[in-house]
């Protein structure tokens, strides 16, 4: 009873379902493909379809053929069926068989994977020997363009190079291809897998053409004579072994932008290859321990006679590939080697016809960074640097003596009027010091690499220890800073110096006579009084220079507290600015402030005040003779204040001595 009431219940579920299923189709119109060109004359393009597939390899299929999904009106949507990927594999299995993947992309994960259609065209496809294929060696780097050129899809999916086909297009093998040799290397040459333009695999793709270890087989293809050269070779046997940093074929020659070592932009050029194909690798202090090379190859290169040539721009002088080989490279260790000792002349003698073995057999590259190193070559080295020790120390030493006993006469030349009190003098001493310090420490993080910074902080944990330093200079920078704020504010003399200091009209008239007099049209130089125009744009220039580094000095400084309240790039700005603005004082004070107090003829060898507080007469009256008779007058009161201020201790001594001797009287009574 129960399975009768089952079975009716089934066939009651199963008239519905064929009732729903014949409901449906009546909703639609089964077409052929002749009632296409109804509704669809013209492509997306605006060409006409029936041309299209008149002149299309596939002008033997109907539409149906590959429009499988549209044999209904109206057209069934939504079925999961793509014309360009599923209509083409119902024909072409091998190569559906082969598309598995594009680059990192498989199948089915990335939706703007390429479909057969993006490559091959829609209803103009061509077979890709006819010129207007789209997968013709002419057009192939433009249809991969499409894609590859795109700057949405490089971006969205990491692809590196951004703009390959505009790279490809200005090289050796692009340039071939434009010139009708379209046997030169196109894309699918080298991207495509077991020959297969479907089968285009990423490089980190063990069976992928452009995988490390792959590429002399996909260069190969063309170039069979070189590969096999470079199987031979220490390179192709260190690769062949499953080495990662031995160098390949794009190392040395690039990847799409290849060009005629000719050329002089190439890497393998004769002027480039030294410096920039072969000693990123032999300069490499990891890569020469771990194969047991001598480094320093390059700068031995560079400092022997073709190496000087070569820089001067002599390029049929020998390079590294002259000597060495240009793919079957060997150690000179390997008898068939061209640097082997037995083949040296024979490589020599390619470029000096007639070369003695002996000859042959010199040292090229030296073993000191010299060049070329013979014994002789030592000797006479030796010779010649204790000769410059001695004879440029000789002359050092005696310029020297000469500088102090100068600079002694300066000293001790009478009368002396003073031009800085003692804590003057420890302002400037302040400052000049952490100024120096500043600029050191400084510019040692930005050219770190320069012997400057290898001398002062090139030892272990030096530029941790830089970083301290620049920031104790700066804090007394700031405090000398402060110290003469208060000099100025708070005292009578700072008053009058901050007075003095002020320009004035008459100081841009002094500075066109001086320029006047300078070029000889005038007889006199204008005389100054306490501070020219010199001292003056000089302390202004201090103020306002250390004003903008404070400021961006705390800004880099505590850079992590204003990064929250800065708008993004202001960091940058701050960076830029204490910069510059640090060069910009260091030359200031190399080219303005050095040469108006040691350099001037009327100066030299020094202004001493800066050391002792007073200068000559005789300088102060060239320098400042406005101001010479205040000087004067200022040193006879500091004079006199000094003797009334020991004439009152002396008496003070005085009084308290015979109070004493009172006392004592006293006592003995």
């Amino acid at each position: 009873m129960r399975s009768n009431i089952l079975t009716f219940y089934m066939v009651i579920l199963a008239v519905g379902l064929l009732n729903t299923i014949f409901s449906q189709d009546d909703d639609f119109e089964y077409i052929d493909s002749d009632a296409c060109i109804d509704c669809h004359e013209t492509s997306e393009h605006e060409t006409d379809f029936e041309q299209d597939l008149s002149h299309s390899i596939h002008s033997e299929l109907e539409c149906l053929n590959c429009h499988q999904d549209k044999d209904t009106t109206p057209h069934k949507e939504d079925i999961g069926f793509t014309v360009g990927c599923k209509g083409c594999r119902a024909c072409h299995e091998e190569a559906s068989d082969e598309y598995q993947a594009h680059g990192r992309a498989a199948i089915g994960t990335c939706k703007d994977m390429p479909q057969c259609m993006d490559c091959h065209g829609d209803h103009d496809i061509l077979p890709s020997t006819v010129k207007l294929s789209k997968t013709h060696p002419v057009n192939l780097p433009s249809t991969c363009g499409n894609c590859h050129e795109n700057l949405d899809i490089t971006k969205k999916y990491d692809i590196l190079i951004d703009h390959p086909i505009e790279i490809y297009e200005s090289s050796v093998h692009g340039n071939a291809t434009k010139g009708g040799i379209y046997v030169a290397a196109t894309c699918n040459d080298c991207h495509s897998t077991g020959g297969s333009a479907h089968k285009i695999l990423s490089p980190g793709e063990g069976e992928s053409s452009i995988n490390h270890f792959n590429i002399p087989k996909t260069c190969g293809k063309c170039h069979k004579s070189v590969e096999n050269d470079f199987w031979e070779g220490i390179h192709g046997k260190l690769v062949a072994r499953g080495e990662t940093d031995a160098p390949v074929c794009t190392h040395c020659h690039g990847e799409h932008g290849i060009i005629s070592p000719d050329d002089p932009r190439s890497p393998v050029s004769r002027s480039k290859v030294a410096e920039q194909t072969c000693s990123p690798c032999h300069e490499s202090a990891v890569l020469n321990v771990k194969y047991g090379l001598t480094g320093g190859r390059l700068t031995t290169f560079i400092d022997s006679y073709h190496g000087l040539k070569s820089k001067a721009g002599d390029m049929r002088v020998a390079n590294c590939a002259s000597c060495h080989g240009v793919h079957r490279i060997l150690p000179s260790s390997d008898s068939t080697s061209t640097i082997h000792e037995k083949n040296l002349q024979e490589t020599c003698g390619d470029c000096h016809p007639g070369i003695s073995e002996k000859m042959a057999q010199s040292s090229i590259h030296g073993v000191g960074g010299e060049g070329l190193r013979t014994t002789a070559a030592d000797v006479v080295a030796n010779i010649y640097i204790i000769a410059i020790v001695v004879i440029i120390g000789s002359m050092v030493l005696h310029w020297l003596i000469d500088l102090t006993r100068q600079i002694q006469l300066v000293f001790r030349k009478r009368p002396q009027i003073r031009r800085m009190r003692a804590h003057e003098i420890w302002q400037h001493a302040f400052l000049t010091v952490s100024f120096i310090v500043l600029v050191l420490s400084g510019f040692a993080l930005r050219y770190s690499d320069g012997w400057v910074a290898r001398l002062f902080f090139g030892w272990e944990r030096g530029f941790e220890l830089r970083g301290i330093i620049h920031r104790v200079a700066a804090g007394v920078f700031i405090f000398t800073v402060l110290w003469h704020t208060v000099f100025i504010v708070a005292t009578k003399r700072g008053r009058q110096y901050l007075k003095d200091m002020l320009p004035y009209m008459l100081d841009f008239r002094q500075f066109w006579q001086r320029i006047m007099f300078n070029l000889g049209r005038r007889n006199t130089s204008p005389r100054f009084r306490r501070f020219s125009y010199i001292e003056k744009a000089e302390y202004w220039a201090l103020v306002w220079g250390t004003v903008v580094m404070i400021i961006t000095g705390f800004l880099l400084w505590f850079d992590n507290w204003w990064i929250q309240f800065l708008p993004k790039g202001a960091l940058d700005v701050a960076l830029v600015i204490h910069f510059y603005e640090a060069w910009l004082a260091t030359l200031a004070i190399f080219i303005w402030h050095l040469y108006s107090t040691v350099f001037h003829p009327h100066v030299y060898p020094m202004n001493p005040s800066w050391l002792t507080g007073t200068m000559p007469e005789d300088m102060y009256e060239h320098e400042h003779p406005e101001h010479l008779e205040e000087a004067k007058r200022e040193e006879a009161e500091l004079v006199q204040q000094r003797q009334e201020k020991m004439s009152r201790i002396e008496k003070m001594e005085l009084e308290e001595n015979n109070d004493k001797d009172d006392k004592r009287r006293k006592h003995l009574h």
